[in-house]
């Protein structure tokens, strides 16, 4: 899939190729001509990803090729064991948890999960949770405290599920309780948005020690076309929209409601998804070695302050 700023990359990395087939088939020294084209198309990319707009990384967040929860764990984790269900209700697969090993240690790892396909699709309800999986979330949270293991949580949904259902069954008070309980979790706690972070949907795993953004996330109150729907009664203004938000990983780390912003490979993280992953499993060893310096109360303390001191104005 070509969004609609990758097209003259693409363009041109299809003439690149035709000019590479050429010189084979006809066995054409065309060297100097392909390098040059080369270099063009480098600095074609530089220039564009680091000119995004705000809504052109909304779009990069959601590419249909971009590494999901899964496919970082597996990446960065050795014998990563799932584990199901909130003994409650039953097993939610948006949000998925278990136990994986990190250079030895052990990490309970959280996180909404999307679907490829269709199927998978609604499987995964596009990775909203419902309840029970911000109930799931929190069981292995509880489970990661008792025996001594750090928690990594990573977020990429749309929101929670707003269905009828949901609500009869205790969303907001699923995810309050979510928020209450990691405040006071005695273990690190690193959160990292690799995709979509919206609403309390995000916001429901997402109190941590250290908070992260990969550089082509958002993570906001709202999505751009639902604020877009609210106030001009269309989604046509969703790009003013995310513009006014100010929802990008930059936003997030000048107004200090992040720790860091994650950088990913040119072209967005589905470019190169082991790098992608290599840099994530760096960023958690070192954010664990420096967490595991500070003293469980210390830390809870910490995580309260830093919360509690977002949006609020010190004259």
């Amino acid at each position: 899939m070509l969004l609609e700023f990758e097209k003259p990359i693409a363009d041109l990395e299809s003439k690149l190729q035709e000019m590479k087939d050429l010189a084979k088939g006809r066995n054409i020294n065309l060297t100097p001509d392909i390098q040059s084209l080369e270099d063009k198309i480098q600095t074609l990319k530089k220039e564009t990803f680091q000119n995004l707009t705000r809504w052109q990384r909304v779009q990069l967040s959601r590419h249909a090729d971009r590494p999901y929860s899964l496919d970082y764990i597996y990446e960065i984790t050795n014998d990563f064991i799932e584990l199901h269900g909130d003994r409650t209700v039953k097993d939610d697969k948006a949000m998925i948890g278990g136990l994986g090993d990190i250079d030895g240690r052990t990490v309970m790892f959280i996180g909404q999960q999307k679907g490829r396909n269709t199927k998978q699709r609604q499987e995964r309800n596009f990775g909203m949770a419902n309840p029970e999986g911000y109930r799931k979330a929190l069981r292995l949270m509880k489970m990661a405290e008792k025996f001594g293991k750090p928690i990594v949580t990573l977020i990429d949904t749309p929101g929670a599920f707003p269905g009828l259902e949901a609500e009869e069954r205790g969303q907001g008070e699923a995810i309050a309780r979510n928020l209450k309980e990691m405040f006071m979790l005695k273990v690190p706690v690193i959160c990292i948005i690799i995709g979509e972070g919206a609403s309390g949907g995000a916001l429901g795993i997402a109190i941590g020690d250290k908070v992260y953004m990969l550089e082509n996330t958002w993570y906001s109150v709202i999505s751009p076309e639902s604020c877009s729907s609210i106030l001009w009664r269309s989604w046509d203004y969703k790009e003013q929209a995310a513009e006014a938000l100010k929802l990008t990983a930059p936003d997030m780390k000048n107004n200090g409601l992040i720790d860091g912003i994650i950088a990913e490979p040119l072209g967005g993280a589905h470019k190169d998804m082991q790098t992608m992953a290599k840099t994530i499993k760096a960023t958690i060893i070192e954010a664990l070695k420096e967490l595991d310096k500070i003293k469980p109360e210390k830390r809870i303390d910490q995580r309260i302050e830093k919360f509690c001191a977002m949006g609020v104005v010190e004259e």
